[in-house]
């Protein structure tokens, strides 16, 4: 499956793509020459956004504490309610019904049940495509014998190569590797995370979808369909992403005073700005963003990256005697009726030709604003 808007990016592999060897994130051009008689299939998040819908309401039937993790996935929080149900078996067969009768024959749903968030995804993935697994005290140790690293949710492919360069590489060695010569390598933070995976310990809780989250920072990451040689139609792109990011820092009632740009293109930049400040004005946004891309001058630009933080809401702001509140007012008015008549229906004229963005849910159910945004709909 690759993305909505044409790029060579694969962004999911099928099960028959997995067993040819295809991996995704990987490009269209490697996949093809893996398996050069594979399709590809432009991704319709619009669809799979319908379909989050009817697992959202599905899951909601069995508790109350839902946490939507991906497009496809979702922790629920039995621990008050178990005792309503004859048993755990007796709710996994029943929900993988409820998935066939109304999502499809064909939707497959491979289950985990543990007693923290790290080890009933892990046990998600033990028995797949349609199957189930428990992971509890008593067979844990066993299920960590025979897993990768990579396996647990928490060590990508760069953590597990740095890890193998120090002759760890399973999860007895890892238990056993010296803490201090682990946080020589990887930090104090990064270090204690990786000791709490090789014991499978998570104490973070199931957060509903529908609760109010303290938010850090909001972000935008965009990849083009190809690499943007015209800087003209890069920059008009990069002021899409910040109209985005100021709609999401509105819609939170929040403001921000730190503003980082990453791009990828034939080299790779990166640098954040805290300004003077609070703002969640698209044009401010901009503003530090252009200069940045300005004084990188790079030769093209394939991925962009913009992030806010040090955020604020907006009602503790002090206001400036200068400011005028009629700016405030019109952004309002514009924001009314691009939610009412669609995102891009009043646009600053700089972006008049420039293509239309539109924000679609990624792999992870997007950010916190977007998960909010699915769960009033159900």
């Amino acid at each position: 499956m690759t993305a909505e808007n044409g790029r060579n990016c694969i962004i999911a592999a099928s099960r028959e793509a997995k067993k040819q060897g295809v991996r995704s994130p990987s490009t269209t051009w490697e996949a093809t020459r893996i398996c050069p008689e594979i399709t590809f299939v432009k991704a319709d998040f619009e669809r799979y956004l319908e379909i989050t819908k009817k697992l959202l309401q599905i899951a909601n039937r069995y508790s109350p504490v839902v946490e939507l993790f991906s497009l496809d996935e979702v922790f629920i929080d039995l621990t008050e309610v178990l005792s309503l149900y004859p048993s755990v078996f007796f709710i996994v067969e029943d929900f993988k019904n409820k998935l066939r009768q109304e999502i499809g024959p064909t939707v497959t749903c491979s289950m985990g049940i543990s007693y923290n968030k790290l080890l009933a995804k892990l046990a998600t993935n033990l028995d797949k495509p349609d199957g189930f697994s428990i992971i509890d005290k008593e067979n844990k140790d066993k299920v960590f014998s025979n897993i990768k690293l990579t396996d647990i949710m928490g060590i990508g492919q760069r953590y597990s190569v740095r890890l193998n360069l120090l002759g760890i590489f399973n999860f007895r060695q890892l238990q056993e590797y010296p803490m201090y010569l682990l946080r020589a390598e990887f930090g104090k933070v990064a270090s204690e995370n990786l000791k709490a995976l090789a014991f499978g310990i998570d104490d973070t809780p199931v957060i509903s979808y529908l609760e109010d989250v303290e938010t850090k920072s909001v972000g935008r990451n965009y990849c083009l369909p190809e690499n943007e040689y015209d800087q003209d139609k890069a920059l008009k792109t990069l002021y899409e992403l910040c109209e985005e990011i100021a709609i999401k820092l509105r819609r939170l009632k929040m403001k921000s005073r730190t503003i980082g740009l990453f791009l990828h293109g034939n080299e790779s930049f990166g640098q954040r700005q805290t300004i003077q400040g609070y703002t969640s004005s698209a044009k401010e946004i901009f503003e530090v963003c252009s200069r940045f891309f300005k004084k990188w001058k790079p030769q093209y630009a394939r991925q962009i990256s913009i992030w806010a933080g040090n955020l604020i809401e907006e009602q503790h702001v002090t206001l400036s005697m200068f400011d005028s509140p009629k700016k405030d007012i019109i952004q309002q008015t514009i924001d009314k009726v691009n939610d009412r008549f669609g995102h891009h229906t009043i646009r600053n004229g700089y972006l008049t030709y420039a293509p239309k963005l539109h924000t679609k849910p990624n792999g992870y159910g997007a950010d916190r604003v977007m998960r909010k945004e699915i769960g009033s709909l159900i």
